[in-house]
């Protein structure tokens, strides 16, 4: 060993650290809100030492640094189910920009699913978007023998998100469920609905919506605020400004009320009414863009379970109180920064996340 190593000043060793040097250095540092070279001054040392003071001052536990959000998750789940009339919210810690949303709630999605208590031949609706998606790729519980449908039919558009029969499928396969995929067009033309629904096996599809037991759903933002969108939509629903967000392609405003465009009495998609009336509709979103089409498709009765993480749910809250107060108008965050800012900063332009 060299010299230097056995230099009794070396620090590359946390062992050779008094006890009391580092609760000095500690205690300077987080107690009096001291710099590192305010307390290396104060110690007569350098400021790298007093760094490594710190790093193993809370490697020994001498320091316990404790990240406590701003309410409970447990305590913030409870307001949000009470302010909003749910059956349930679960929460995720809070997305990190950049982190595929999905991924992050799988786990609170676990938890629901798991509670549900799904059993064999219960029917289990699965829509598309890029938060389901994310989530389709993830270890879900196994629910043995659920059938798993899709909440629409097929989009032209080549994203793996738009492809919901795949993601049933995807999501079938994971939890060992029997998937039941249809085969149809979202927005077939007149003739072709006609068709559609003189056909057997597209109505047994069809069907499986008045039964279902439960679904998971993404909850699309506001058109203008999404990169992409399916391409049978008439293009004035996207400027339209009081459009709110949709749930597979059922759009509704600010107070949760219907947003019709034409053609949609030929859209193969589950109803409002099919919606409101399923005991276990689970919403599955996350991000400062989707707060105010959360809580209006939760005004209309859309689902009953929230899966969110906890700075959504915050947001939620946040915007909820201010409504109530009339300090804002519900179309823009409470400090003045619009939707649209929101998703040019975070990036989350996601289409049904």
């Amino acid at each position: 060993m060299s010299d230097r190593a056995r230099r009794p000043g070396n620090d590359t060793d946390g062992g050779r650290f008094a006890p009391h040097e580092l609760y000095a250095a500690a205690q300077l540092y987080y107690g009096q809100n001291l710099s590192q070279e305010q307390v290396a001054q104060q110690l007569g040392t350098s400021r790298p030492r007093v760094s490594r003071l710190l790093a193993e001052a809370r490697r020994r536990g001498i320091v316990r640094i404790e990240v406590v959000p701003p309410v409970p998750a447990d305590e913030l789940a409870s307001q949000l189910t009470e302010a909003l009339g749910l059956r349930d919210v679960e929460l995720s810690p809070t997305v990190v920009p950049g982190t595929p949303p999905g991924r992050i709630l799988a786990t609170a999605l676990s938890a629901v699913l798991s509670r549900l208590g799904l059993r064999s031949g219960d029917v289990l609706l699965i829509s598309s978007g890029r938060t389901v998606w994310q989530a389709a790729q993830t270890n879900l519980p196994a629910l043995p023998g659920v059938v798993l449908a899709p909440t629409i039919g097929g989009l032209d558009e080549v994203e793996p998100w738009f492809q919901t029969n795949e993601i049933t499928r995807r999501i079938a396969e994971t939890v060992g469920g029997h998937p039941r995929l249809l085969y149809a067009p979202a927005m077939p033309s007149p003739e072709l609905h006609a068709t559609l629904l003189r056909d057997r096996r597209t109505n047994e599809v069809l069907r499986l919506w008045d039964e279902a037991t439960a679904a998971v759903m993404g909850v699309g933002a506001p058109l203008r605020l999404r990169d992409s969108i399916p391409t049978f939509l008439p293009s004035d629903l996207t400027l339209r400004p009081d459009s709110a967000g949709d749930i597979s392609s059922r759009f509704f405003d600010e107070r949760g009320d219907p947003v019709p465009y034409p053609g949609e009495e030929r859209l193969l998609s589950v109803s409002r009414e099919q919606l409101q009336a399923m005991p276990a509709s689970i919403a599955l979103a996350a991000g400062e863009a989707k707060v105010g089409a959360l809580i209006a498709a939760a005004r209309a009765k859309l689902y009953s379970i929230l899966v969110t993480d906890q700075a959504t749910a915050s947001q939620m809250l946040t915007r909820l109180k201010a409504d109530a107060t009339g300090e804002t108008d519900g179309a823009a965050e409470t400090d003045g920064t619009s939707e649209t800012d929101v998703a040019e900063r975070t990036g989350r332009h996601d289409s049904s996340v």
